[in-house]
C-alpha cells in the first residue's frame, strides 16, 4: 500500500497558448495571483471531509483524507501546483486546482475556498481543472 501520492498540476498563464505545450497543461490566459492562491490552498491541509472536492462517480469509502502538501509556486509564464497525501478522491486535485484558479482569478477569496470545504457540498466545488497538466510524480511505498 502507498504511504504518499505526488502529484503536479502546470497552468500555462499567458495569453497566447503554447504549441508545444498544448494538451499537456492547462491554459488559463487572464493572470492568476499566485500569492493568494498559495495562501488559501494553506487552508486545505490536514484532515478534512473533502466531499465538495469529490466526483461523483467516486467510490472511496470515505471522503476524510489528509493532505500534506499544496503548493502553488510560479516559474515566469508556468504555475505548479504540488499536492501529496496518502490518497486522493476521484478527481479531488482537479477540484482543488480549479477552486485554487478561482482565487486566483479574484472571483473567490481564501475563506470562500475553505467555506466550499466545510459545507462538504460538490455544489460548492469551483470548476474542475481539465486532465491537461495533472501529473502522477512519484508514488512513496
Amino acid at each position: 500500500s502507498a504511504r504518499a501520492r505526488h502529484y503536479l498540476y502546470v497552468i500555462l498563464n499567458r495569453r497566447a497558448p503554447a504549441a508545444l505545450l498544448r494538451g499537456n497543461v492547462w491554459h488559463v490566459p487572464k493572470r492568476l495571483d499566485t500569492e493568494a492562491m498559495h495562501a488559501a490552498a494553506q487552508r486545505l491541509l490536514g484532515k478534512h471531509d473533502f466531499t465538495t472536492f469529490r466526483s461523483v462517480q467516486c467510490q472511496s469509502d470515505s471522503p476524510v483524507k489528509t493532505l500534506d502538501r499544496l503548493d502553488v509556486t510560479r516559474a515566469g509564464d508556468l504555475i505548479e501546483i504540488r499536492a501529496s497525501a496518502r490518497s486522493f478522491l476521484h478527481n479531488q486535485v482537479r477540484s482543488m486546482v480549479g477552486s485554487l484558479k478561482r482565487v486566483g482569478d479574484g472571483g473567490w477569496t481564501a475563506d470562500d475556498l475553505e467555506a466550499a470545504l466545510n459545507a462538504a457540498d460538490r455544489s460548492r466545488c469551483g470548476q474542475v481543472a481539465p486532465a491537461d497538466g495533472l501529473y502522477l510524480v512519484k508514488v512513496d511505498y
